[in-house]
C-alpha cells in the first residue's frame, strides 16, 4: 500500500507531500490542472523512461519518493531480499532525474537500476489508464485479460517451454538439413580422398622418419668408409693412432708430475681423453656392425617416400602435414555421417515437442475455457449494475489444433457483446458505442483488479464517457474494491468522487511568472464544496451543495 509520496521539481510540481490511507481515494480537480501529475511522477519512480522534460524548468534536478507499505507482500519482499535491498515492512523507493535527463534510481537508499525499479513495481501497484477501453478491442489484450483473471501462470509458463523447446528443435534441424545438402557435395570427393589416405596409411610422424632413413640409406657407403677410416685413425692403426699417442702423453705427464703438481690435472686429462677414445672407438664399431647397404630396403623407403610426396602435392599440404589431415578429413566425413543421424533423430524430437506441446496448450485451453465461463457471468452482471440492463457478454475460445505452435497457446480469443434485446452476441468493436465500451472496459478492468493481488490500484479516469446512474454504479464499484485494496482514481464525476473514503483536490496557481501545481487533501466541508463544484461548475448554490452532502451522506 502506498504510505506517502514526495515530489520536488517535477513537470509544474514545485514541491509536494501528500499521505495515502487505505480504502479509495478520488483525485479531482480543474481540466488542466495537473490530475494525473502524481501518477506520472509514481510512474516514474517505478522504473519509467526518465526525459530531462521532467525537470521543472530553471531547476537542476526532478526528484520523487515513494514510500510503501510491505508487510502482507510475499512477492515485493522476496524481490527485495534476492536483491540485498533491506527488505522490512515499508519500503522507500526514489527516483532523481538531472535536467540532462540522465536519472538514478534507489530503493531503501541503495542504488539500482531502471529495471530492478519496474520489476519491484509490479508487486505494488496496477495503473488502469483513461485508454484501456481502446485496447479492448484487440484480441492480443483480450488474450492478456482473460490469463490475468485466470491467473494460470503454470499453464502458461508450460506453453512457453514446450514452444521454445520446439522452435529450438526445429532451428537445429533447419540448420542441419542446409548442411546437408551442401555436404551431400563433397561426400563423394571425402570419401575418394579418405580412401586414398586410408589405403596409404600414413602413421602419426612416419614421414620424418622414412625421410630421415631414406637420407641415411642414401650415403650408407659414405658413412661405413669414414667410419673405418676415423676407427683406423683413433684406435686400430698398429703403427700409430690418436689413442696410443693420447696414452703416451698422459704417462708422460704422470711422471712429470711427481716432480711439479702443477702438471698433474694435466695429466688427468689426458688420461680421461684416452678412455674417451676409446669408448668411442667402441661406439664406432657398434655403429658400423649395425651399419649395411641394403640396395632393397633402399628402393622401399624411397618408394614410400615418393608416394609420401606425391599425395602431399595433390592435396595441397607439405609432407609433414599429410598425416593431421587425413584425420581432419576422416573427421569431416563422419560428420556427415553424424549429421544424418542427428537429422533422423531430430525428426521424432520435432514430433514428440509438439505432441507435448499441444498437450500443454490443450490444458491452457481448457482452463482459460474455465475461467471464461466465471468471468462472462461477473462481467455481464457488472454491464447490468452499469445501465446496460439488457447487456450480454460472452468470451469466445477457438482452440486451433492444426495451426502452428504460438508461446502464447493455440486459442483464438474474442470478446462478443449484445447490448440490446434481440440482438445477436457480435464481436465488440463492431457493436459497442464508445461509451459502452468504456463501460464494459471498467467492469472487466475492476473484476480483474478484484482477482489480482495488487495493494494499490490505480484508475486515471476510467470513467470517461460516463454520468449520471451510471456513474454512480462505478463509484459503488470502486469503493466496493476498496475494501480489499487501496484504490487511488482520477476522476471529474461527482458521483465516483464521492463514493471515496479519501479525497484530493488539485490545483494550479501563478504568479505570471511560473506556474505550480498543488494537492490538498479535503476536509468533509472541503469535500462538499468541490464536488458541488464538479456538479454545478464554479458558481456553487445552495441547491449543489446540499445535492454534494446528500452524495457523501449516502456512503457514511
Amino acid at each position: 500500500m502506498l504510505i506517502s509520496l514526495e515530489i520536488e521539481n517535477f513537470a509544474i510540481v514545485d514541491k509536494l507531500n501528500t499521505e495515502w490511507g487505505s480504502g479509495m481515494t478520488t483525485i479531482t480537480g480543474e481540466t488542466g490542472a495537473g490530475k494525473s501529475i502524481a501518477i506520472d511522477a509514481l510512474s516514474l519512480c517505478l522504473g519509467e523512461r526518465s526525459e530531462a522534460s521532467v525537470v521543472r524548468p530553471h531547476c537542476d534536478r526532478a526528484q520523487v519518493s515513494a514510500q510503501f507499505d510491505i508487510h502482507n507482500l510475499p512477492g515485493a519482499k522476496k524481490f527485495l531480499e534476492q536483491n540485498d535491498l533491506n527488505s522490512d515492512k515499508e519500503c522507500l523507493i526514489r527516483r532523481v532525474v538531472n535536467k540532462s535527463g540522465r536519472s538514478k534510481g534507489y530503493i531503501n537508499g541503495i542504488a539500482v537500476t531502471a529495471s530492478q525499479l519496474k520489476t519491484l513495481g509490479q508487486y505494488l501497484l496496477s495503473i488502469h489508464g483513461q485508454h484501456a477501453h481502446q485496447l479492448l478491442t484487440k484480441s492480443d489484450h483480450q488474450l492478456h485479460l482473460l490469463d490475468s483473471y485466470a491467473g494460470h501462470l503454470d499453464l502458461q509458463q508450460n506453453v512457453t517451454t514446450a514452444y521454445n523447446n520446439y522452435y529450438k528443435l526445429k532451428k537445429e534441424y533447419q540448420q542441419l538439413f542446409e548442411q546437408h545438402a551442401q555436404q551431400q557435395a563433397q561426400l563423394q570427393l571425402l570419401e575418394y580422398q579418405v580412401e586414398e589416405l586410408d589405403e596409404f596409411s600414413l602413421a602419426e610422424t612416419e614421414f620424418e622418419q622414412i625421410e630421415a632413413e631414406h637420407k641415411k640409406l642414401s650415403h650408407s657407403q659414405t658413412l661405413i668408409t669414414t667410419c673405418q677410416q676415423q676407427l683406423l685413425q683413433l684406435y686400430d692403426q698398429d703403427s700409430v693412432n690418436a689413442f696410443t699417442l693420447v696414452q703416451q702423453s698422459a704417462n708422460q705427464f704422470s711422471e712429470l708430475s711427481s716432480i711439479d703438481k702443477a702438471l698433474t690435472p694435466i695429466s688427468e686429462l689426458l688420461i680421461e681423453a684416452s678412455i674417451q677414445i676409446e669408448e668411442a672407438a667402441t661406439e664406432i664399431r657398434h655403429y658400423q656392425d649395425n651399419t649395411d647397404c641394403d640396395p632393397a630396403r633402399f628402393i622401399e623407403v624411397e618408394e614410400r617416400l615418393s608416394q609420401a610426396l606425391n599425395l602431399a602435392r595433390k592435396h595441397h599440404t607439405n609432407p609433414e602435414n599429410l598425416y593431421q589431415l587425413h584425420q581432419e578429413l576422416i573427421s569431416k566425413l563422419n560428420n556427415i555421417s553424424s549429421n544424418n543421424t542427428r537429422i533422423n533423430e531430430l525428426k521424432f524430437l520435432i514430433d514428440d515437442a509438439l505432441i507435448e506441446y499441444k498437450a500443454h496448450s490443450e490444458s491452457l485451453s481448457e482452463s482459460r475455457s474455465k475461467s471464461a465461463k466465471i468471468l462472462n457471468n461477473l462481467i455481464g452482471s457488472c454491464m447490468h449494475q452499469l445501465s446496460m440492463e439488457h447487456g450480454c457478454f460472452k468470451i469466445d475460445i477457438n482452440y486451433q489444433k492444426d495451426v502452428l505452435p504460438n508461446k502464447f497457446g493455440s486459442d483464438s480469443i474474442e470478446f462478443l457483446v449484445s447490448t440490446n434485446p434481440g440482438q445477436p452476441l457480435q464481436p465488440l468493436a463492431k457493436v459497442a458505442s464508445g461509451g459502452e465500451l468504456s463501460r464494459i472496459s471498467l467492469a472487466i478492468q475492476v473484476i480483474i483488479a478484484g482477482k489480482v493481488i495488487t495493494p494499490t490500484l490505480i484508475f486515471d479516469e476510467v470513467d470517461v464517457g460516463i454520468s449520471g446512474p451510471t456513474a454512480a454504479s462505478v463509484g459503488e464499484l470502486l469503493r466496493k474494491l476498496g475494501k480489499s485494496t487501496q484504490v487511488i482514481c482520477i476522476t471529474h464525476l461527482p458521483q465516483v468522487a464521492s463514493s471515496g473514503h479519501h479525497q484530493f483536490f488539485v490545483s494550479k496557481q501563478t504568479d505570471g511568472q511560473q506556474t505550480s501545481t498543488k494537492m490538498s487533501a479535503l476536509d468533509k466541508n472541503g469535500r462538499a464544496d468541490e464536488i458541488a463544484r464538479l456538479l454545478g461548475g464554479n458558481n456553487i448554490s445552495k441547491a449543489t451543495l446540499t445535492n454534494a452532502k446528500e452524495l457523501l451522506n449516502a456512503h457514511n
